[in-house]
């Protein structure tokens, strides 16, 4: 399993298109891949939980990935925030 703590960079937050991107990442991993903000844990792999989020620039959130595959998912996943 990995955690890393990862800082929001786009100006413009997270918004229906980053979620999407994010979405399609996660899709192409077997691993579990969860993220985490204010102590609410969500799956990346729900538009709808990803929205619920409401990131905005400068947020701090927690990626939780598990698997056999959670390496190249941490660094596709890591680049898209």
């Amino acid at each position: 399993m990995i955690e890393r703590q990862i800082t929001i960079k786009r100006d413009d937050g997270f918004h229906a298109r980053p979620a999407a991107e994010i979405l399609k990442a996660a899709n192409k991993f077997k691993s579990t891949i969860y993220i985490k903000k204010d102590g609410k844990l969500i799956s990346a792999k729900s538009i709808l939980n990803l929205l619920s989020l409401a990131l905005k620039c400068g947020e701090t959130i927690e990626l939780i990935i598990d698997g056999e595959d959670e390496k190249q998912a941490l660094d596709e996943i890591i680049g898209l925030f």
